[in-house]
């Protein structure tokens, strides 16, 4: 179905979208909830899109939850999922350390208890996780890999550096969003601070799993397949999920409801910066509930 970017989905145009797709890759914060309060009307969405047979997997660059996490918290806001439908940057940089870089050594995490657990889970022995200051060095690290960590501290940022000196250490970013949304409009400083601070220290720059990479996406791919020219990234931001949409090649649907405003993508389509538009946009994913409720009829 060819439009021009950035176009209102509604009326006729919003069912033959939803005809044109059979997977629906959703970021969280801001696009689902906001905080702990579910968007309006999103969760019976994602009830209806499964029943009228179309996948959904949950992408997201907040490393503070385990799959498993996210999907109890996607449970009691109403979406239900199971764990391997999420791609959580927590996840998916315990697998690019495992199967990617095949890591032998140990992590320098900053991060919580999430990161962790994951390290864990693929079998990756890791130090510096908690809020307790790290008074030695240890041997044997390998990798310093930095997500978000409300324990972070000058004693932490010094150690990273210690270790990012050797220019063998794997310096790996979960992601590098600035602020993290929570509900009534109000943010809180996200990972990419950390992140930068790190890299000021170092002088190097983080390998960067989450979006807008496309690295969350490539899991998606091999562990469930997909058809690219039928999914579609459903984002509130268009410096991370739209612009991870256009990498990977996939359609893009921006909802109002987060970080990103249609002036913002307005901008960018006038300077030329095509890979942060939106093919499409919402004021909030709610909106397709009637033309999914006239396909089904």
């Amino acid at each position: 179905m060819a439009t021009s970017k950035c176009t209102r989905l509604t009326g006729d145009l919003s069912r033959r979208f939803l005809a044109s797709v059979d997977t629906v890759l959703f970021d969280c914060d801001g696009v689902l909830w906001r905080g702990d309060e579910a968007v309006p009307g999103a969760a019976e969405l994602v009830t209806g899109l499964r029943k009228s047979g179309k996948r959904v997997f949950y992408l997201t660059n907040n490393s503070t939850k385990t799959r498993a996490m996210y999907a109890d918290k996607l449970g009691r806001l109403g979406f239900g999922a199971e764990p391997g439908e999420v791609f959580g940057t927590a996840y998916c940089t315990a697998r690019y350390l495992r199967d990617v870089a095949r890591l032998r050594g140990k992590v320098y995490l900053i991060g919580g208890t999430a990161l962790s657990q994951e390290l864990e889970a693929a079998g990756i022995p890791h130090v510096g996780s908690g809020p307790e200051p790290v008074t030695g060095g240890e041997p044997d690290v390998r990798a310093v890999v930095v997500g978000f960590d409300e324990h972070f501290s000058y004693m932490k940022l010094t150690r990273s550096l210690q270790y990012l000196q050797d220019p063998d250490c794997l310096f790996i970013a979960t992601n590098t969003d600035t602020r993290l949304p929570l509900e009534g409009g109000r943010s809180i400083p996200g990972t990419g601070c950390l992140v930068r601070a790190v890299e000021t220290a170092a002088h190097r720059k983080a390998q960067v799993i989450g979006k807008p990479n496309s690295f969350l996406y490539d899991c998606v791919v091999s562990e469930c397949g997909l058809d690219p020219e039928r999914t579609v990234m459903v984002g509130d931001r268009l410096d991370t999920d739209i612009q991870m949409g256009s990498t990977c090649r996939i359609r893009t649907l921006l909802t109002l409801t987060g970080f990103s405003s249609l002036e913002d993508a307005k901008s960018y389509q006038e300077s030329g910066n095509l890979s942060m538009v939106p093919d499409f946009y919402v004021d909030s994913v709610a909106d397709l509930l009637p033309a999914l409720s006239s396909a089904d009829q």
